[in-house]
């Protein structure tokens, strides 16, 4: 299952950095990686992936990669991170808040 994440319109693009140390607030242990395709953030101890479309280090747009036997408890982390940054997340069902 994926969801997509993203900035409003209204809102300046953050950091990767700022992504990363708004997911170490909620005690978890993200890992950075750039690679010629794209950024990713990886979970020590989970599948789950976070995919960042970035340019110069400036990222408005996410996809977060649910690995189902990941638990119950890593989604909403990643959820209220983001949502703290201002980010909105989208669904079948249109947009919906991350708080």
């Amino acid at each position: 299952m994926e969801t997509v994440l993203q900035l409003p319109e209204s809102e300046d693009p953050c950091t990767i950095k700022e992504v990363v140390e708004a997911l170490r607030k909620e005690k978890l242990f993200p890992r950075h990686e750039s690679k010629n395709w794209g950024d990713w953030i990886h979970f020590e101890g989970y599948r789950t992936v976070i995919s960042i479309e970035s340019m110069r280090g400036l990222t408005s747009s996410a996809t977060v990669e649910h690995a189902e036997d990941d638990g119950d408890e890593l989604t909403p982390a990643i959820f209220r991170a983001f949502g703290r940054l201002n980010w909105i997340g989208i669904g079948e069902d249109g947009e919906f808040p991350l708080d």
